[in-house]
């Protein structure tokens, strides 16, 4: 009996070509938005696609999931509850979930995942939403590895992290910025991302502190180094953000963990990958590649400095190296890392912009004992030396991962046996699933010795365009017999096409856990709880809770944190009082764009910081 933990690679699938380049690319699972209710508003699918991507990914025993995880209205329950059926229906594995109020509805027996969105961030919570019947928590991004191994050693859900791609500065579902400023929910799938704005930070007499920076701007999450520690930590599903990304970040970040999950799965008696097949690829990933504001690995190992990017919010990609000097129309770098003609490179100026250009052509110069790299930009002037570039476009990479980028194969064997009334050709994958189809016909001896061994065995090894590769072909026959190979492929064509059919019905659905009425841990429920329907409402007075503020959505509340962020802009700037320091702040702090401005309260008990309009 395999007692292994399972350990799954979930990958963003903005649509169906998406979903299907995840799984090529080693996914072990896929999450996608349905047409409507899902948190990115921009990125819904018919039903028909997620049913066509489920019977792709399910002949690799990989799984898909629906995010339905926005709050809902009391007009849009019976919509989403039509939905929810029809998406089951379709094949999904399982459904993401934000409203609480979803479990009220009829639901079919689909297992649900409590999303990120729901706050997941202790012991107490997760618990409850274990037992009131979902199968699987998405843990909040601030958690460390110490609060990751408490939830789970005093829980049983699957537990579901974030690995990499693009952070949220407030607490998931604790953010109300985008709905006070433009009535845009971000718990809807809607958010105008206020994070990614430049600010102004002033203290209380006005004077600035910092000018025109990104504040808010967190780096892109990147734990590929803390993998097998968060396993060992008990979480089972490593989860990549990016379902507004394009194919081309879905096939790099894909590969990436698939080959370092891979390389720690390798001969581990603990854990062991949570689909089938082995995945090929005919190129190298480098996340440094795709989308990306840097690299933090945020709090998983306690708090630290430098983890958001003042300069810009966009993507600076690979860094490559320093301009030491520049002519009329040329710079020189240096580099280690080869430049391409046509790349794109970018720097920071004095002003914090991001100014990016074009490499008309580059060559490598050796001069007294110095290398370095000539570049000729297609605009001008060229940076200054001193520099620090960056490349956001490898034209060579993006040639690579343009073309055919991985190859994802099940292992079968093959076993061809003679019957009374012709043969037989039986195929048995990696779950052990067999399969046997006969075939009559008349036997006839070949004329050449040891022909027909090496004859059947070349033309069932033939499995290139199917998702399989023979691990074994073995052949046990009592004669010599002639078998033409068009025959032969015919056999393996029929039998493959059947199996296909027979694997396909042997997949089997996770069934939707238990849903109990247990108690919710505490008695009241302000705006946080984010209840906009009466069936949530019920949800929660079913569970012991007495007291129900409205949703923000619904009544905006007055005078309250719109943002909650565990990212602090005083511990950021060094000038955290639990940290020894003892600038003096005249207080309170702002921060302010050109058209609002908002107040910093600093609850230094919890670490947190909270941002308050001024209206």
């Amino acid at each position: 009996m395999n007692t292994t933990r399972k350990t799954e690679l979930l990958s963003p699938a903005k649509n169906l070509e998406c979903g299907i380049a995840a799984i090529n690319h080693g996914a072990d699972a896929v999450y996608i938005g349905a047409s409507k209710f899902g948190a990115r508003a921009a990125a819904g699918n018919s039903v028909d696609d997620i049913e066509t991507l489920a019977k792709y990914a399910h002949q690799y025993r990989s799984k898909v999931f629906v995010a339905l995880n926005t709050i809902l209205t009391d007009e849009q329950l019976p919509e989403a509850e039509r939905l929810i059926q029809q998406v089951h229906n379709a094949g999904a594995d399982a459904l993401i979930v934000q409203d609480m109020g979803v479990l009220n509805l009829n639901l079919p027996p689909i297992p649900l995942h409590a999303s990120t969105q729901t706050d997941n961030r202790t012991v107490e919570k997760v618990r409850f939403l274990q037992q009131s019947g979902f199968s699987r928590v998405v843990l909040a991004r601030e958690l460390t590895l110490k609060q990751i191994g408490e939830i789970s050693n005093q829980t049983n859900a699957e537990l579901e992290a974030f690995v990499h791609g693009a952070l949220c500065v407030s607490y998931s579902g604790q953010c109300y910025i985008s709905q006070a400023m433009t009535g845009r929910s971000a718990n809807r799938g809607q958010c105008a991302q206020y994070c990614r704005l430049p600010y102004y930070l002033e203290d209380a007499n006005g004077q600035t502190l910092i000018k025109n920076k990104h504040l808010l701007s967190l780096k892109d999450l990147d734990l590929s180094d803390y993998l097998e520690d968060m396993m060992e930590a008990g979480v089972m599903s490593f989860k990549i953000e990016g379902r507004l990304k394009d194919i081309n970040y879905v096939k790099n970040i894909t590969a990436y963990y698939r080959k370092k999950l891979d390389n720690i799965l390798e001969g581990n008696n603990k854990f062991s990958k949570a689909s089938l097949g082995q995945t090929h690829f005919f190129f190298e990933p480098n996340p440094e590649k795709s989308f990306r504001r840097g690299a933090t690995d945020y709090f998983l190992n306690e708090r630290k400095q430098a983890i958001i990017q003042p300069d810009t919010p966009k993507s600076l990609g690979e860094p490559i190296g320093k301009v030491i000097a520049n002519g009329r129309n040329f710079f020189d770098l240096s580099s280690d890392i080869a430049i391409n003609n046509g790349d794109g490179l970018c720097f920071c100026n004095s002003k914090g912009e991001l100014n990016g250009f074009r490499i008309n052509r580059a060559e490598i110069i050796n001069l007294k004992n110095q290398q370095f790299i000539r570049c000729f930009p297609a605009s001008l002037p060229p940076p200054n030396a001193g520099t620090f570039l960056f490349r956001n476009q490898d034209q060579e990479f993006d040639k690579l991962i343009n073309g055919k980028t991985s190859e994802r194969k099940i292992d079968i064997r093959i076993l061809f046996t003679e019957t009374d009334e012709g043969f037989r050709i039986q195929l048995t994958d990696e779950e052990n699933i067999q399969f046997d189809k006969e075939f009559a016909i008349a036997k006839q001896a070949a004329m050449k010795p040891g022909f027909a061994e090496q004859n059947i065995h070349q033309q069932l090894s033939k499995l290139g365009n199917t998702i399989y590769q023979a691990s074994s072909v073995t052949i046990r026959i009592s004669g010599n017999w002639f078998i033409p190979a068009s025959q032969i492929n015919e056999w393996r064509r029929e039998t493959l096409e059947a199996f296909d059919k027979y694997r396909a019905e042997k997949y089997i659905r996770e069934q939707a856990s238990e849903r109990k009425k247990v108690s919710f841990p505490e008695k009241t429920l302000s705006y946080l709880g984010n209840v906009t329907n009466k069936m949530a409402q019920k949800f929660y007075i079913d569970r012991g809770v007495e007291d129900i503020q409205h949703g923000f959505e619904v009544k905006a509340a007055e005078n309250v944190p719109l943002m909650f962020t565990k990212y602090c802009i005083k511990f950021e700037y060094g000038w955290c009082p639990k940290e020894g320091n003892n600038t003096k702040l005249t207080e309170p702090l702002y921060i302010r764009t050109n058209e609002h401005r908002f107040q910093l309260k600093f609850d230094c008990k919890k670490c947190e910081m909270h941002i308050f309009s001024t209206k």
